[in-house]
């Protein structure tokens, strides 16, 4: 899975994927790379919005997984986030606004709780709405969040000993600005879609659940009740990662 806004065409020469990469600095023996043959992004992504900001990209060659390289299940229909619901981001972006990731390139993690769709709604009254398409996450005081150059990459919980994608990196309004925590494609609202563009092989769907009830359901504020919608679009992250 990648983020729409990074890849702008279908050409494929251009892309390299690497698998079992730990920094951007050194090859190591774990590490592999492939090509990409083929480039799906989805029909209906709004570039004004960031609605259906997804894509995938069909390696070249299968790929053999090790103790470095290993598959994610993806989050089926139906899967629940409720606000709190602990998560984790991983990318080689900027490590503050403005501030790159430092030599070596080592690859980070953050850790960011779910921010229900109501309040996150509210919290971007004015600057972007959050459509059921999309799933929030990050501390209201700011501080943790994705960045810009993580674009594209993975946001992650676990259920047992399972790690499930619930999300892509998509937009944000600054970076890891107190109130405005980060929005990813909501990755269970795409399984339809995934599955019909993968015949053999198809990944591994996974529902997630969370536990207790949704305080999110208790949010209200003036842009639910009058279906505010978007006003001026915060800017779009622009680099790729691949878990």
């Amino acid at each position: 899975l990648a983020s729409t806004p990074f890849i702008l065409s279908t050409n494929t020469s251009d892309l390299l994927v690497y698998l079992g990469r730990q920094n951007q600095q050194s090859i190591k023996s774990n590490e592999v790379s492939q090509t990409v043959s083929q480039i799906i992004r989805h029909p209906n992504y709004d570039s004004t919005t960031s609605d259906n900001d997804i894509c995938l990209l069909k390696l070249s060659s299968s790929v053999t997984f090790t103790d470095y390289i290993q598959p994610v299940c993806l989050a089926a229909v139906g899967s629940t986030y409720y606000t709190g619901t602990t998560s984790w981001v991983t990318g080689w972006g900027d490590i503050n606004s403005g501030v790159p990731l430092p030599s070596p390139g080592t690859l980070q993690e953050v850790t960011v709780p779910v921010v229900g769709n109501r309040e996150c709604s509210c919290l971007y009254t004015g600057f972007s709405s959050i459509t059921n398409n999309m799933i929030c996450a990050g501390l209201l005081s700011g501080g943790q969040d994705a960045c810009q150059g993580d674009s594209g990459g993975p946001i992650v919980s676990e259920q047992g000993q399972i790690w499930i994608q619930s999300g892509v990196v998509s937009f944000g309004q600054g970076c890891a600005a107190a109130n405005f925590p980060g929005v990813y494609t909501r990755v269970s609202q795409y399984q339809t879609w995934i599955n019909s563009q993968i015949s053999t092989d198809q990944p591994g769907f996974v529902t997630f659940s969370s536990s207790g009830t949704d305080s999110d359901l208790n949010v209200t504020c003036n842009a639910l009740s009058t279906g505010t919608t978007l006003f001026s679009l915060s800017p779009i992250l622009v680099s790729l990662y691949l878990f």
